[in-house]
């Protein structure tokens, strides 16, 4: 039976061990580079945050300060695996992309300290397992978790985010999930609540992501993404940032005309919300690439500060229930 081991030109046993030492060593050394850190990277803890401070939002309006706890837990629990399991997903299907911006061209994945295989088995894992906790809470909030992820990996990561400029818009349709979910795992019902939560996430949503795609067009033109700001422009960019941003203004004051908040919500949201219309204008402004760029971050952090305010609001301002 022959040798399944190579030797060298000189056929030295010595050389032999040490170049299997060397790969060894080699391996060991590819394998140590992969750190917790690595792993909790791949689930994009910021986003996860995030959506759980949605959710949260979500279970506090429809609980009315009624709250059960071990029902919030998991609800929370669930919510954290789905929306991890979309993002190790996302990671697996955009490595080669990724490699081709500096904003993510340091991730495990692409790198070499994870596998594809074992972040598309860790994606799966961790969608099966919290499917299976938010179906301890109800089928619906399961089936709203499934449906999320679905269209974060399946419609938007695979379909639109490489062929279309809609691709943002599409993918607001997940992000608005998490609050819904956190809604319903109380209610079981997709009532006007459900709803108004659903059109304040997804209406937030693309101009926070196209202020990041005008600071970084040249980084998502490279790496191949018809991005709106890539395929039209920053101007036409600014243009539907306004639209969204003056939606926004009138439909996150529906919570109050609908009962599930207080005044001091409804003053708020209307100035947080017209002002972040004034700075969309602002951007029209812009004389060069580098104060766009500048207009661009202060967007960005804006617009998630906006969010975690108006969430904070939301719970602060719950009215009682009756």
């Amino acid at each position: 039976m022959n040798n399944p081991i190579s030797i060298d030109a000189a056929g030295s046993p010595a050389a032999e061990t040490a170049h299997v030492g060397d790969q060894d060593a080699t391996m060991t050394k590819t394998q140590q580079r992969a750190t917790l850190r690595d792993y909790i990277q791949l689930t994009k803890p910021g986003i996860v945050f995030h959506n759980l401070i949605t959710a949260f939002g979500g279970f506090w309006v429809a609980s009315r300060w009624e709250l059960d706890w071990l029902l919030l837990i998991l609800t929370m629990l669930g919510t954290a695996l789905i929306v991890a399991s979309g993002c190790a997903l996302n990671n697996y299907l955009d490595r080669e992309l990724d490699a081709k911006m500096a904003r993510t061209q340091e991730r495990a994945l692409v790198t070499g300290k994870l596998t594809p295989g074992f972040v598309l088995g860790f994606g799966l894992v961790l969608g099966a397992i919290g499917t299976v906790v938010l179906g301890m809470v109800n089928i619906l909030t399961a089936l709203l978790g499934v449906i999320g992820m679905i269209l974060y990996v399946w419609v938007y990561t695979m379909m639109f985010k490489r062929t279309s400029v809609w691709s943002t818009f599409v993918g607001s349709f997940s992000g608005a999930v998490p609050p819904v979910m956190g809604y319903v795992a109380v209610t079981n019902t997709m009532d006007a609540g459900a709803w108004i939560l659903f059109l304040i996430l997804f209406l937030w949503q693309p101009p926070h992501f196209w202020a990041l795609g005008i600071r970084r067009v040249e980084e998502y033109r490279a790496a191949g993404f018809p991005l709106l700001p890539v395929v039209r422009g920053s101007f036409v960019t600014k243009i539907s940032m306004v639209r969204y941003v003056v939606l926004l203004v009138p439909v996150s004051m529906l919570l109050y005309f609908y009962g599930y908040v207080g005044e001091v919500y409804m003053f708020a949201a209307a100035g947080l919300g017209l002002i972040w219309a004034l700075m969309c204008l602002q951007g029209f402004q812009t004389k060069d690439t580098e104060e766009e760029n500048k207009w661009a971050k202060k967007m960005f952090v804006y617009s998630i500060n906006y969010l975690t305010i108006l969430i904070i609001l939301m719970v602060v301002t719950t009215t009682h229930a009756v």
